[in-house]
């Protein structure tokens, strides 16, 4: 990611999470505690939730891309010191974990109306391999660890992992890894279908930027906004029902400038100019 092709946004870089936009209107947040291998913490996750807010809020950014700074997307959630945890545990009855994760559950990036991609570059682990997997698309780098590990720390598949794993991978291999909480790399996790493309660690952000940009400069932000909202909102409908929701949104397509735009530039042979976004679909 050459300095040239984003804006950096004034964010210091010291802070937990950075923001950085490219010219393309991809916005790249990136967690940065890689001394703790970019552990999932009150820093970190309030630091996320803003700039993903912020991406979702701004009309010239059109896909969001997470990745981590250092040898870890995201190891798990940070458990501080063996005293920290001592102390968590002997008073585990007023624990408040969104102390931990936040106020938000991972979830919430699958109701943006903009594709959100995770580019793993490293080590991804219990909480940070549920938020990954509530990404729309994933990449990662060669050689990248996964985990859910819950299990071998006598937790539960939290925060909706034990959803979205077995629409993933199927229900036998979900379970597998659930039950066993086994590490597993890179490559067997895109054989699993956890992740699209496995690249070289030093290619991983070229590639997923390049992947982004292809969509924000030539597919309608409207369209894709859609899209999401019906691919997760149709996933507990029947077939029927769904299909008679995905005839009433055609029609509504027709009616906006995306169509036209999008058949002329291809006529034309030319990058498409998509207006921006009407604003999230109204019931997913």
């Amino acid at each position: 990611m050459s300095a040239d092709a984003v804006d950096i946004q004034g964010v210091p870089d010291d802070d937990a999470v950075l923001y950085e936009v490219t010219d393309a209107g991809v916005a790249v947040i990136t967690l940065n505690r890689p001394e703790r291998l970019n552990t999932w913490g009150p820093d970190i996750s309030s630091g996320f939730y803003d700039c993903v807010d912020r991406a979702e809020a701004d009309p010239a950014v059109r896909v969001i891309v997470v990745t981590g700074r250092g040898r870890a997307f995201c190891a798990g959630a940070s458990l501080g010191t063996m005293a920290d945890i001592g102390e968590s545990l002997g008073n585990a009855a007023g624990t408040d974990v969104s102390t931990l994760v936040g106020k938000r559950h991972p979830h919430f990036v699958t109701e943006l109306t903009k594709p959100i991609i995770a580019a793993i570059n490293g080590s991804c682990v219990g909480y940070g391999l549920t938020q990954a997997l509530m990404c729309d698309i994933r990449f990662a780098a060669a050689g990248a660890k996964f985990a859910t590990s819950f299990a071998r720390r006598g937790l539960i598949a939290e925060y909706g992992i034990s959803w979205i794993l077995p629409r993933l991978v199927g229900w036998s291999t979900a379970l597998e890894l659930l039950l066993s909480g086994r590490t597993f790399l890179a490559q067997e996790a895109a054989e699993l279908g956890l992740v699209t493309k496995v690249w070289p660690a030093d290619e991983l952000m070229d590639r997923t930027l390049a992947y982004a940009e292809d969509i924000a400069r030539n597919c309608s932000p409207t369209s894709l906004a859609v899209i999401k909202a019906r691919a997760y909102g149709d996933a507990m409908r029947d077939v029927v029902e769904v299909s008679n929701r995905a005839e009433k949104l055609m029609h509504e397509s027709l009616l906006r400038p995306d169509v036209i735009e999008g058949i002329t530039s291809f006529l034309e042979k030319r990058a498409p100019n998509f207006p921006a976004p009407i604003g999230p679909d109204p019931k997913p």
